[in-house]
């Protein structure tokens, strides 16, 4: 599966590790920054990952930041962008079964790389289960709409 990253300097370390293991299972990784610690401000980074998602240049996006908030707020700005900012593989799961999240954000600042990739597993393994959240996410779409 390809896969657009991005974080800020917050969420640098923990992407870096992510970045790692998703390419060790297998995964084409698209990452567009940040590419240091060195400080900088996430909306770019993360709107230009998003942007790669909603386009299907990429099936699914991961950002990062220090508390995942930023990067999801900034995603979900992009039409098409299903946004959510997980904190446990439960939460991950969910948003992919019953909302079609695109794109999981996380918290660069709380979560240590196992369970970050755990996070990341379990969003990229689960499937939409559609019938009555198909219509809730046309539902999310028309209101993006206007």
């Amino acid at each position: 599966m390809k896969i657009a990253m991005a974080s800020d300097h917050a969420g640098f370390e923990l992407k870096e590790a992510v970045k790692r293991w998703l390419v060790a299972e297998g995964h084409q990784v698209e990452d567009v920054g940040t590419h240091s610690e060195e400080s900088v401000d996430y909306p770019p980074l993360a709107a230009d990952a998003a942007r790669r998602v909603a386009s299907g240049d990429a099936q699914r996006g991961v950002l990062v930041c220090g508390s995942g908030n930023g990067v999801a707020i900034t995603a979900n700005k992009i039409a098409g962008i299903r946004a959510v900012n997980a904190h446990d593989v439960d939460e991950a799961e969910m948003s992919r079964r019953h909302n079609d999240a695109n794109v999981v954000t996380l918290a660069g600042s709380r979560l240590d790389s196992s369970t970050a990739e755990r996070i990341v597993e379990k969003f990229l393994e689960t499937g939409f289960e559609g019938g009555r959240h198909e219509r809730r996410v046309g539902e999310i779409a028309d209101i993006e709409a206007g």
